[in-house]
């Protein structure tokens, strides 16, 4: 079906302008002018005045559960999340059951999403310390990128052993997305809250997490991570910088297709602080850990500089029983996000920290130029029409019985935001309309310009 965007705001390349869009064999075919003379035809025609059309949004980093955890989450419900968010593409992590480090398994995650994907997807190869042979089968047009653990793990992903690290950084043919704590420093911290726990001396709950994975945790980890690119020359993207003293490893002078070591933060470092244990509690706990106020200041004022290129949510669900039962010790990390990471970085933008242009910029934008992804990214003549429509004169309520995700609980319950995602487009197709899905057609597996 084709379709007509009428009186849009579009919010584009760092500009603002009132325009419309027609919609054709998946494209955007023609973005017209306010006030130019158009024949739509039989395309069917949404009336979009006051609200504001902008690129699909592309989340680098999720955790979809599938396969082996999908009593928490599956690609399905959760790309149904993700376009209720205005979320047209995804790039999913290997960590799951069992985990995705050989080619035979991250051709079954594809075949998976083919089947029940609503938005576009990818899919990151996982390393260890022994799959390098996997790694370099790695076709880098059709694979996102490689993920590595470095310093701290789920499962048997860490990779610790030099030489490895070595061969990586120079052989891998696509980016390394890089997740970096340091193993040592937070098992020795687990250890001595434990003891301390025992004697009672401290209290086993959420508010001691960024004293087990501290600022120097993260800090040791990513510049281990950078010097081992810069010497070997391998495509490095940190993710989830919860840190000020980490955002002194990144460089703002150089144009975004030029860099070869880039940083991801997520929403959650920058609406949450160590304050919000007390009324958020286990909700908010996730790795790395939310952290000071003067880390999220730090990380809200990177924004406009640079520093920062991308937000992912790193969408991660899990069970209520795993969450809101338990000791610290016991506690699961992650949460879900996929739906509200827009909503999040509007409420940010109102608080003065960035424009919607650049907001438009780090969620839709530079995930495209960063991982070179085929026509997406953009509002653009010829590119494919992954498209989100938003009001940003509303006020809603995020509440747990509005969630899409499997899991069915936020750790924004109770947050008004000032904007909703009315319309998403994947692929030229409309999947979201106001609540209601469409779910016959399904997403596209995004090709790489490498």
């Amino acid at each position: 079906m084709n379709y007509y965007i009428k009186n849009a705001t579009l919010v584009n390349e760092g500009q603002t302008f009132v325009a419309s869009v027609f919609v054709s064999n998946g494209l955007i075919s023609k973005i017209i002018k306010e006030g130019e003379p158009f024949d739509a035809g039989s395309a069917a025609v949404i009336e979009a005045k006051g609200k504001y059309l902008i690129p699909g949004i592309i989340d680098e980093h999720v955790h979809f559960r599938e396969p082996g955890l999908t009593q928490k989450a599956d690609i399905y419900t959760e790309s149904r999340a993700a376009v209720a968010g205005g979320v047209t593409s995804f790039m999913d992590m290997p960590n799951t059951v069992p985990q995705t480090t050989t080619q035979d398994l991250l051709q079954q995650k594809f075949d998976l999403a083919a089947e029940k994907s609503l938005a576009n997807y990818s899919f990151y190869l996982g390393a260890t310390n022994d799959n390098l042979s996997e790694i370099i089968k790695t076709d880098p047009k059709r694979v996102c990128g490689i993920k590595l653990f470095m310093g701290s793990s789920t499962g048997n992903m860490l990779v610790d052993k030099n030489e490895v690290l070595v061969r990586l950084f120079r052989e891998s043919p696509c980016l390394i997305a890089a997740h970096c704590e340091d193993e040592g420093i937070i098992h020795a911290n687990t250890v001595r809250c434990k003891d301390l726990a025992a004697k009672g001396e401290v209290i086993a709950d959420a508010s001691i997490h960024p004293f087990v994975r501290t600022s120097e945790a993260c800090y040791r980890s990513s510049s281990k991570a950078v010097d081992m690119a810069e010497k070997f020359g391998g495509r490095l993207h940190v993710l989830h910088i919860s840190t000020k003293s980490e955002l002194s490893l990144f460089k703002n002078n150089i144009p975004l297709k030029d860099k070869k070591i880039t940083a991801e933060t997520c929403p959650h470092y920058l609406w949450f602080d160590e304050h919000d244990y007390e009324d958020k509690s286990f909700a908010i706990k996730c790795n790395p850990a939310i952290k000071s106020h003067r880390d999220k200041e730090a990380l809200l004022a990177a924004l406009k500089t640079g520093l920062i290129d991308t937000i992912g949510t790193d969408h991660a669900p899990h069970l209520r029983e795993e969450k809101f039962t338990g000791d610290y010790f016991t506690n699961k990390s992650g949460f879900p996000s996929v739906q509200h990471g827009f909503d999040i970085m509007t409420e940010v933008m109102r608080g003065g920290w960035l424009s919607l242009p650049e907001l438009v910029q780090l969620m839709c934008h530079n995930p495209a130029v960063l991982y070179q992804i085929d026509k997406r990214g953009f509002l653009r003549e010829g590119y494919h029409a992954d498209l989100a429509l938003v009001d940003l004169d509303t006020v809603k309520p995020i509440s747990n019985a509005t969630e899409y995700t499997k899991c069915g609980w936020t750790p924004y319950d109770g947050l008004e935001v000032h904007s909703r995602v009315t319309h998403t487009f994947v692929s030229g197709n409309l999947v979201f309309d106001n609540g209601q899905f469409y779910e016959e057609t399904k997403g596209e597996r995004l090709i790489f310009n490498r």
